[in-house]
Parts: C-alpha cells; sequence; structure tokens
C-alpha cells in the first residue's frame, strides 16, 4: 500500500497549556514522530490559518478567536515536528477539512490511502475524513496519533468513523499501522 500520512494542524494552540489545549497530545505527538521516522509513507503537514475576509460563521469565529488568530506563535507547527517540515511540505487551510487545498487533493490520487493525524479529533480530523471519503479516498484514522477537546469528544469521534470502518475507513493504533 502506498499511503500519504496527512499531519493536520498540530500548531502551538493545540498544545499543552495553550489556549485550545487538546487531550494527550504528548502521546499524539510521540506516535506522529514515530509515524514519520518509520518512512513507510509520506508525509503532508497542515496549517490551519483563520481567513483573512471570512463569511458567515467564520466572521463570527475569527471575532472570537481574533487574539489566537492574529498570534504568530500559537499558529506555528510544534516544536519537535520542526525537524520534518524542511523534507515534507506544508499546505496552509482556512477551513476544517484539509480536502480543501486543491493541491492536496491531486497529490492525494497518487496514494492508495489517506493516513489521518494531529488535531482537533472532532473537528478538522473528521471533517477531513469525511470529506475524503465523499472523494473515494479510503480513509486510515490513527487514533492515538490523533487528540481532541477531550477524551469524551475523541471516543465519540472514533464512533463516527468506527460507523465507516466496513469499506471506507480503517481505524489503527501507531503500532499496528507500523506492525
Amino acid at each position: 500500500m502506498k499511503d500519504l500520512v496527512l499531519v493536520i494542524d498540530v500548531q502551538n494552540a493545540y498544545m499543552k497549556g495553550k489556549p485550545w489545549e487538546c487531550n494527550d497530545t504528548d502521546k499524539m505527538l510521540e506516535n506522529i514522530r514515530k509515524i514519520i521516522d518509520s518512512g513507510k509513507a509520506d508525509v503532508v503537514f497542515t496549517q490551519f490559518l483563520a481567513p483573512t475576509d471570512p463569511v458567515g460563521t467564520w466572521y463570527d469565529y475569527n471575532t472570537i478567536n481574533k487574539e489566537i488568530n492574529e498570534s504568530e506563535e500559537l499558529n506555528e507547527i510544534e516544536e519537535s515536528l520542526e525537524p520534518y517540515l524542511g523534507r515534507y511540505p506544508v499546505m496552509q487551510k482556512s477551513t476544517y477539512s484539509s480536502m480543501k487545498i486543491p493541491e492536496l487533493c491531486e497529490l492525494v490520487k497518487e496514494y492508495d490511502r489517506l493516513v489521518l493525524t494531529g488535531v482537533v479529533a472532532e473537528c478538522c480530523v473528521l471533517a477531513t475524513a469525511m470529506e475524503a471519503i465523499d472523494l473515494g479516498i479510503p480513509v486510515v484514522y490513527i487514533e492515538d496519533a490523533v487528540a481532541g477537546i477531550s477524551p469524551e469528544t475523541e471516543a465519540a469521534t472514533k464512533l463516527v468513523i468506527a460507523g465507516l470502518d466496513y469499506v471506507q475507513t480503517t481505524i489503527l493504533t501507531t503500532e499496528e499501522y507500523l506492525g
């Protein structure tokens, strides 16, 4: 299988002690690094940047989160992943779904599966999974390389993904994926 690993929005804002802190990001980061270091697949990073000319609810989102969205430090990719950024592309987006990036949609056609890691499980990761499925792309959800707002919302996301597990998705741990 030829896989593309997508590292979704692992930015400082979502790390421990930061405004949008996600659950167990240390474990998530460790597993993402294991997957990348394995050399098993190609990798693409995404970086969420707030829309510059927001409309509708994105206007409200930008207003509420103005301080975070305008912080260069909070929007940077997490420090332990910086060594990989020179080797793999970083694609910027201003929507939840990474599949709104035209270059990514073209690139993923070269692969058998899209492997999802990153944040936020119940937001950007789930939106990406659903849109990839709609495009006919098989999705692998690495449950211990994804972080959500809480263990409960992570479990709910996994339950939704599991509902598609019979054909369109596969749920694995890092160990199972690398095995």
